[in-house]
C-alpha cells in the first residue's frame, strides 16, 4: 500500500497517538528546539519511529508549501472502511452520515472531517468526480480527523443517496429555501446530512434526491455560512438531538 504523507503537528501528532507503527519516517525542522517539537521527537523515538532533521527550505520542497509548521511524516494508509455496505453493517444505533456534494477547497473538506470528528458521525460521503480529494492540505487542517472518519468515495452520488433511502437512512439537505428551519428537523433517526459545494450549492440531481430541505436561520447581515461552518451548526445540532442515544 503506497505511503502517503501527513504535515501539520496536529495530524502528525495524531498517527502517532493513534497508529504510531503505521509511521515510517518522520522529517523535522533541524532549526526548531521548542518544546513543541521536543515532545514530538519523544514521541516519534519512544514509538521508535525514525526522525530525520533537515533544513527547512528541504521541508518547503517535500511539501510544496511553507504551511508544514516544520514537521513531515511518511505513513501507510489507515485501513478505515472504505466501503458503505461494510460501515453502515457495523454501526451499533442510527447512522449519522455527512454528504458533501462538490467540495473544492481543501481546507473546508478538512475543517469538515475535523466536525465529523468532534461530532461522532459515522463517515463522510463524497463524489469521486467535482471534488477536491482528500490530499496532504485537507489532511492537515482535519488536524488528525483524516485518519478516524471513514471517508467514502462513490462514483455516483445520486445512486449512493437512493441506496441509503433503501436502508431506511433519512436524507436531509441544507438550502437557504428549504421548506423547514433546521432546529425543526428530526436528526434522531438514521440519517444523512447532505451539503452543497461553496459556490453553487447542490447539484439538482443531489438536491431532488433529498427527502427533506432544512435552511440555517440567518439573523445578521450575511446571507450564508461557510460549508464547513454550516456542517458544525447542522451536525452539533444533530448530536444535541441524539443525546441518550448510542452512537
Amino acid at each position: 500500500m503506497k505511503n502517503k504523507m501527513i504535515f501539520g503537528f496536529h495530524a502528525v501528532t495524531s498517527r502517532l497517538r493513534h497508529e504510531a507503527s503505521s509511521v515510517e519516517e518522520i522529517f523535522v525542522d533541524a532549526s526548531r528546539v521548542d518544546g513543541r517539537m521536543k515532545d514530538l521527537i519523544a514521541a516519534a523515538k519512544s514509538a521508535n519511529v525514525r526522525v530525520m532533521p533537515v533544513d527547512s527550505s528541504r521541508l518547503d520542497k517535500i511539501v510544496g508549501t511553507r504551511r508544514h509548521q516544520g514537521v513531515i511524516a511518511f505513513a501507510s494508509q489507515l485501513a478505515l472502511a472504505r466501503n458503505l455496505d461494510e460501515l453502515l453493517d457495523a454501526v451499533d444505533g442510527p447512522p449519522l452520515l455527512l454528504i458533501l456534494d462538490g467540495i473544492t477547497d481543501p481546507h473546508n473538506l478538512g475543517a469538515c472531517l475535523r466536525v465529523a470528528d468532534g461530532v461522532g458521525a459515522h463517515a463522510v460521503i463524497v463524489p469521486k468526480d467535482r471534488a477536491v480529494g482528500l490530499n496532504a492540505t485537507a489532511a492537515k487542517v482535519a488536524s488528525g480527523a483524516a485518519e478516524t472518519v471513514p471517508y467514502i468515495t462513490v462514483t455516483n452520488l445520486a445512486r449512493t443517496m437512493r441506496e441509503l433511502k433503501d436502508r431506511g437512512i433519512w436524507l436531509i439537505g441544507t438550502s437557504d429555501d428549504g421548506e423547514k428551519g433546521l432546529y425543526e428537523a428530526d436528526f434522531t433517526g438514521p440519517t444523512a446530512l447532505v451539503m452543497g459545494s461553496e459556490g453553487e450549492g447542490m447539484r439538482r440531481l443531489t438536491r431532488d434526491t433529498c427527502d427533506i430541505l432544512v435552511n440555517i436561520p440567518m439573523f445578521g447581515s450575511v446571507e450564508s455560512l461557510n460549508v464547513s461552518v454550516a456542517s458544525g451548526v447542522c451536525l452539533y445540532e444533530a448530536r444535541r438531538q441524539r443525546m441518550g442515544i448510542s452512537a
